[in-house]
């Protein structure tokens, strides 16, 4: 059975080091993500391979706290965050692109597996197969949809161009 995977892609009207900054500054995080109900960085200094925090979130109906690390950081172009959790190792990694100038794509990748490489599917993963991509994949478009929200706001009243935030 494949591991669950999620793809969600977001077109903002902003500069990619605008939503990269949105994206890594942890503890704005809650201020910009409605999903994100509080972030404790748990290591000093800029946002970097080895970064660690713990992210409480609602999800599913219930509040979860993860303690997630950075694995890979190319900025302002890629991460990747790790997180383990319940015999679980998730995987979320955020790719930027400018697609024109002032206008950038976002593509978040969400995966989990068992933590234990050759373990069988859990009940989890079966019903993570079946039901959940489709919640998580409608919260990670929430989730940008905010980020979007917040990084076209600080573009001004009218994004770039002229355009108003959001215009294709």
């Amino acid at each position: 059975m494949d591991e669950p995977r999620v793809v969600v892609e977001r077109e903002m009207a902003a500069p990619v080091e605008r939503v990269w900054r949105a994206l890594t500054d942890l503890e704005s995080v809650p201020d910009v993500v409605s999903g994100v109900d509080a972030v404790e960085v748990l290591t000093p200094g800029p946002f970097r391979v080895g970064t660690r925090w713990r992210e409480t979130r609602r999800m599913f109906g219930k509040q979860a706290t993860e303690e997630m690390y950075v694995t890979v950081c190319d900025a302002p172009e890629r991460y990747v965050a790790e997180a383990d959790n319940a015999g679980m190792h998730y995987v979320s990694e955020f790719r930027l692109s400018e697609r024109s100038p002032g206008r950038t794509a976002v593509t978040m990748t969400f995966s989990a597996a068992p933590a234990v490489s050759g373990k069988r599917p859990d009940l989890f993963m079966r019903l993570l197969n079946r039901l959940g991509t489709k919640a998580v994949a409608r919260a990670v478009m929430k989730d940008l949809s905010d980020v979007a929200a917040a990084v076209e706001r600080d573009a001004g009243p009218a994004g770039p161009g002229g355009r108003p935030p959001g215009a294709g």
